[in-house]
Parts: C-alpha cells; structure tokens; sequence
C-alpha cells in the first residue's frame, strides 16, 4: 500500500524530532551546560531548519525539558506501571528510596540535561511538570508508609536532596564517588522513614 501525503508527513516529523532529541542531547553533554548550545548548533547537528526547532520546541528551555523527558521516559514508565521496587504494587516503605535511589541515579547519570532543567534561568523547578509528578508520587507513597509526619512536606524536603545542583556540588566539588551520594541518600531516607 502506498504512503498517503499525510502518513509521510507525520513519519518525516517522527524522524526529525527523534534527530532533534539525539543531536541536543549530544550536544548539551559535550558542553559545560545546555544553554551554551545554540538552537543554530542544534538544528544543524541534526540536519533540520532552525525554523522546525522552534515551532516544535518553542525555545531553548522547551529542548531542554524534551530531552529530559525523552530519557526519562522509561523511568517514568517503571514507577508508572513496572515491578517492585519502583513500580505501584511495591510496599510503600520499600518504594520510597527505590524511588529517590532511581531518581538520583538518573541525575547522576543525565547530569548536564539535570542541571540545565533546574537551574535559575529555567524558571522555577517546582513548577515544571516532571517535579510536580514526582512530589505527588513520592508524597502518595511516604502516606502510604505510615509514621511520616506531613508527607507533603517530606516529599518536598526529599526532592531537595536529589536537586542536580546539590547532586553536582556533592560530586564535582566534594569530591563524593555516586556510590556514597547514593549510600547517604539511603540512610538518610531511612531516618525519614523511622
């Protein structure tokens, strides 16, 4: 059967913003932050007119926030609906530093894309929608665990200690190997837990 106009057009737009994802996500990695990469770079890198970065992304910050999500997606997907330890049948005592462990571990691994997401300039962190979703999935489930006074507020104070500023200062400027962050991260969340 023969590719319709429109069925084209749609497999072309899947190609070119997956390019998009890929040639970002390269370049924001080989730099010192994601916003010291031009959408020029971008759209050249990924063989695209600056033009379609825009009306796709709609700026730099948009890129950013897409290529977080792209590979966050799969993390995501695991808390969503996977097996233990992430996933919702999980008990909830067990869940809560599954979940901070995973969070971190993905900072750790996306610093660059992290950083540039949350730090000033990006507008505030507490309002994007990837923070939002994870404050209500960890504050469901510290509820879920009992004995954690305010899990509102725990979940916020949490997330604080998974914030990619404090994750690169620990590793960049302390010095801490990511197994010691996550070490510390645990025990730390134990405590919470009581």
């Amino acid at each position: 059967m023969p590719e319709t106009p429109a069925r084209k057009a749609r497999a072309d737009a899947t190609r070119n913003r997956e390019a998009v994802l890929a040639a970002a996500d390269a370049l924001f990695a080989r730099s010192e932050s994601p916003r010291g990469v031009s959408m020029d770079q971008v759209a050249a890198a990924a063989g695209v007119g600056k033009g379609t970065l825009f009306r796709r992304f709609g700026d730099r910050d948009g890129l950013i926030r897409a290529v977080f999500e792209a590979r966050s997606g799969a993390l995501r997907e695991a808390v969503e609906s996977g097996p233990a330890p992430l996933g919702p049948g999980t008990p909830a005592r067990e869940r809560v530093p599954a979940l901070l462990d995973a969070l971190l571990g993905f900072k750790l691994d996306h610093r660059h894309l992290a950083l540039a997401l949350e730090e000033p300039g990006g507008g505030s962190p507490y309002r994007a929608e990837h923070y939002g979703w994870w404050h209500g999935v960890l504050r469901d489930a510290l509820a879920a665990a009992g004995g954690v006074p305010d899990a509102e507020y725990a979940a916020h104070a949490l997330l604080a200690a998974v914030r990619a500023d404090l994750v690169e200062h620990l590793v960049a400027v302390e010095g801490m190997a990511p197994r010691e962050v996550r070490d510390r991260l645990a025990a730390y969340v134990a405590r919470v837990l009581g």
